[in-house]
């Protein structure tokens, strides 16, 4: 049996048994905030837990290592929308010790492409069209000087509400201690 067969029949049950019912509320945030944080597996319970949040309290926007890479990415757009669509009043980013963002090689990324059959071609037009996979691939040193960086890109775009507090703290993956980088007020 695949791990997609587990997952649907799991849900299936669950459909039948109303097992969905604790979890209904509407699309928007109780307490009017976002969260950009990691998708880091430890961070999925104990993030929300360690803060009291439950379902329907936030947004929570993941991806690797809590980074608006992009001004213009789907990150950015994300909390604009959250902001202007769904009554986000605050953001905070949340970025967490031991991130395997910060112990990320891209030449080892690219070895590891290549051995799963991504040709060197494709690389080299990926290069050739202007993207530098090794910046692109990048990780960062500091976490406290990543959620820095991430809170001055939401602050300082020029779509965001300035009215908007964007708040930065990094989260202790094994006790979930949460310590204040940036106080947006």
């Amino acid at each position: 049996m695949t791990l997609l067969t587990n997952i649907l029949d799991y849900n299936q049950q669950f459909v039948q048994e109303h097992s969905y019912e604790e979890y209904r509320t509407t699309k928007f945030p109780d307490k009017r905030l976002v969260i950009l944080t990691c998708m880091d597996t430890r961070l999925v319970e104990l993030l929300p837990k360690s803060m009291n949040m439950k379902n329907g309290d936030v947004k929570i926007v993941k991806n690797a290592g809590a980074l608006v890479s992009h001004p213009f990415g789907s990150i950015m757009r994300s909390l604009l929308v959250a902001v202007y669509e769904l009554q986000a009043d605050e953001v905070l980013v949340i970025g967490h010790h031991d991130c395997g963002m910060s112990a990320i090689n891209s030449h080892k990324i690219l070895e590891k492409m290549k051995e799963r059959g991504v040709a060197e071609e494709t690389l080299g037009t990926v290069n050739y069209s202007g993207i530098d996979l090794h910046d692109w691939l990048k990780g960062f040193s500091s976490v406290e000087e990543s959620v820095s960086h991430s809170v001055d890109m939401i602050k300082n775009h020029p779509l965001m509400d300035k009215k908007i507090p964007i708040h930065g703290l990094v989260i202790s993956p094994e006790t979930g201690k949460l310590d204040l980088v940036v106080e947006g007020y």
